[in-house]
């Protein structure tokens, strides 16, 4: 597999916890994190850590992140990608998603 996911921090943590457990291989972290971005970290720094770092961010900030997205590429920088979960869907079907999204990506 070749994404690797970065759980913003208001992300409910089962996302992280069932997504290891079910999918051991990929690779998962969560801002807070040894190695990631601490808690409160903005946003926009958050995006330069996911461009540095290679890792889509996912989160359920559904209201500035697409904002400070647009900064960040008018800044001629880029992020793998933006996963916003999707609020119709329970945990489980989500963590699937985000699952089966990974097994069918790959290394460029």
């Amino acid at each position: 597999m070749a994404l690797k996911y970065l759980m913003d921090e208001n992300v409910d943590p089962a996302y992280s916890s069932q997504i290891r457990r079910k999918c051991p291989n990929l690779v998962i972290c969560a801002v807070g994190e040894i190695g990631t971005p601490s808690l409160s970290t903005l946003d926009p720094e958050i995006l330069l850590w996911c461009e540095e770092y290679n890792f889509v961010l996912v989160t359920n900030n559904r209201k500035s992140m697409p904002v400070h997205l647009t900064d960040h590429i008018a800044q001629s920088h880029h992020v793998p990608g933006i996963f916003i979960l999707n609020s119709n869907l329970s945990i489980g079907q989500n963590i699937e998603e985000l699952i089966i999204i990974a097994q069918c990506s790959y290394d460029q």
